[in-house]
């Protein structure tokens, strides 16, 4: 059988496939829980709690089938103090067990309604039952965190006589506070078998307490990817890792730079999305929009980052938004490959933060239209719209003023139409039409990106006499974009035919 020995290193029990299915809702078939433990044995994880026997036939099958893939991890399975569940173990080829004991006189009272002396008795009659047939135990203390500790200490010592080489240490409704793991570990370190530590997330303290109790002489940790599980899930795989990785340098076995790909993978499968403020796996993790912090990262990536991307397998982002500065600006049209002056930079900003006051987060597309926009507006616009109001209802005909500058002489002109678009256009119309007699050919929009408040492009295709040209506006506002582009289609086309 594949066993581990757990003195002088950190190791990792992932219990993403027993604990983490356990979330409501989740219910993964064999394939995928074959997937999974092919991507957690790849990531470096030490044993694999690859489901409960007791479960289902199917989950025995799909247990049975991840102990054959021959993975380099030991493959184990939760049992309670019961040999029918020690021969379920055996009958799926698993390398251990996790045998799970009720330690609280709560849970011994009102769960089992037992007592202290027949649970001690069931523990070491199944872990020698189990030993006997060549599996390695983990004898586990559910709600330890809550137990009597001379008791559970009495427990794990009957157990290790019986047979059982690990012990775990189960805070089960996540009632442990950091201060107390470090000093109920720094005491059970001292018994002569190692020690894991099982933690759940109910108060948002699990992977503190985990790492505590690590320092204070835990030899394994149980996790789960993206810390999914019952209620407020479990101890969270990647957390503990960087955490342990980064702040205190102590180093696991785990390949660091897979962790994003496995975060991914679970999420796709259970249906669990990660939250986007999610450490280390987070969407927004790597994500930076504020204009102060982006740059901070142009002179030094750890001014914002504790740690680089690459090393969870993630990539930087920069968004923009109405925090947005001219740094983030600037970094993320050169990732787009556009290049400005200082003027057409200042004006993009605005643009963005324009949109990022109406709620929008700019998209990298929503940002390549706006440049684009920017940089086609001509140097000194023939026609320049120097105010603008429509008026519109359901009983009222749309109505649109504009006051415009042709050739810097202004001209102020009203216009009706069928809605608040066609009532602006053809108020523009009127008012250069003492100078030059233009038409609207084509009027198109798009939506660049979803939602009410997306950013919406407009093309027109704008006639002077024979000629004729496309232009495009922008905006989160469809009549503004409207006015933008038929305005820089007029100014197009009176340039060509100043040029001849």
């Amino acid at each position: 059988m594949r066993g581990i020995a757990l003195f002088g290193k950190v190791h990792i029990l992932d219990t993403t496939l027993r604990d983490g299915e356990q979330t409501p809702g989740v219910s993964l078939n064999l394939e995928e829980k074959l997937d999974i433990a092919r991507h957690l044995d790849a990531l470096g994880v030490d044993v694999i709690e690859a489901g409960s026997v007791v479960t289902s036939e199917g989950e025995r099958g799909a247990m049975k089938a991840v102990a054959a893939e021959g993975l380099r991890a030991e493959i184990c399975s939760y049992v309670r103090a019961r040999t029918e569940d020690v021969d379920l173990a055996l009958e799926c080829d698993l390398d251990s067990v996790h045998l799970v004991v009720p330690v609280s006189d709560l849970h011994i009272r009102s769960k089992l309604r037992s007592d202290r002396d027949s649970v001690m008795r069931s523990a070491v009659e199944v872990t020698e039952y189990a030993r006997a047939h060549g599996l390695v135990v983990e004898l586990s203390g559910e709600d330890a965190s809550r137990a009597d500790e001379p008791f559970l200490r009495s427990i794990y010592l009957a157990g290790i006589d019986a047979g059982a080489e690990r012990l775990c240490y189960c805070d089960t409704v996540g009632v442990l506070v950091p201060e107390k793991a470090f000093e109920v570990f720094s005491r059970l370190s001292d018994l002569p078998a190692p020690v894991s530590v099982h933690c759940h997330d109910d108060f948002g303290m699990a992977t503190a307490n985990t790492v505590s109790a690590l320092r204070g002489g835990a030899a394994m940790a149980h996790v789960t990817v993206n810390g999914i599980g019952e209620r407020g899930g479990n101890t969270s795989l990647e957390e503990v890792v960087m955490t342990l990785q980064s702040l205190y340098g102590i180093k696991t076995e785990i390949r660091s730079g897979d962790l994003y790909a496995i975060s991914r993978l679970v999420s796709r499968l259970t249906g669990i999305p990660v939250a986007p403020n999610k450490a280390i796996v987070g969407e927004n993790a790597f994500t930076h929009e504020a204009g102060i912090h982006v740059h901070g990262l142009i002179a030094d990536t750890a001014t914002y980052e504790p740690i680089h991307p690459e090393t969870v397998g993630r990539k930087r982002r920069i968004v923009l938004g109405k925090h947005a500065g001219r740094s983030s600006v600037e970094l993320a049209l050169r990732e787009l490959g556009i290049e400005c002056e200082k003027r057409e930079l200042a004006e993009i900003l605005s643009r963005v933060k324009e949109l990022g006051d109406k709620g929008k987060r700019v998209t990298d597309a929503d940002l390549q239209t706006i440049a684009e926009i920017v940089l086609s507006i001509q140097k000194e616009p023939k026609v320049k719209l120097e105010e603008f109001t429509v008026v519109c209802g359901n009983r009222a005909t749309p109505t649109a003023s504009v006051k415009i500058a042709v050739n810097g002489t202004e001209m102020l002109e009203a216009g009706t139409g069928v809605g608040p678009v066609d009532a602006a256009i053809n108020a523009i119309r009127r008012a250069i039409s003492g100078v030059r007699d233009v038409r609207l050919e084509e009027y198109h929009v798009d939506a660049i990106t979803g939602g009410t408040s997306a950013l919406v492009e407009v093309w027109v295709t704008m006639a002077m006499g024979d000629r004729s040209i496309t232009a495009r506006g922008a905006g989160a506002d469809i009549i503004m974009a409207s006015v933008e582009a038929v305005l820089e289609g007029i100014n197009r086309l009176m340039q060509l035919e100043e040029d001849g």
